[in-house]
């Protein structure tokens, strides 16, 4: 999974518009990341084709995008697959300093 869309799919703790999420990416990393329209559009549209976010319109009928059980399966391993990434960087740092 590319960073951006582990990012992306971060930020749907909760049902999201678009900018919704280019913003709470900017926050939580501190404006390391920040998304363009034609990256996240793009994103969410394959993440829509392969199951992993829904789309609805809300009730001022902006495009709301919400992550599926699949995403929340994806998302879980994603993070699981990290955290062991990190533990191992972290036992064989001193090797490289």
């Amino acid at each position: 999974m590319t960073e951006t869309a582990f990012y992306i799919l971060l930020s749907l703790t909760e049902p999201r518009h678009g900018y919704g999420i280019v913003k709470h990416v900017d926050d939580i990393t501190n404006s390391r990341i920040v998304l363009g329209s034609g990256t996240v559009y793009g994103t969410l549209t394959k993440m829509q084709k392969d199951g992993i976010i829904t789309v609805f319109a809300d009730e001022e009928r902006k495009t709301v995008y919400e992550i599926t059980e699949t995403g929340k399966k994806l998302i879980t391993a994603e993070i699981k697959r990290l955290k062991e990434l990190h533990q191992n960087a972290l036992k064989n740092e001193e090797a490289f300093l």
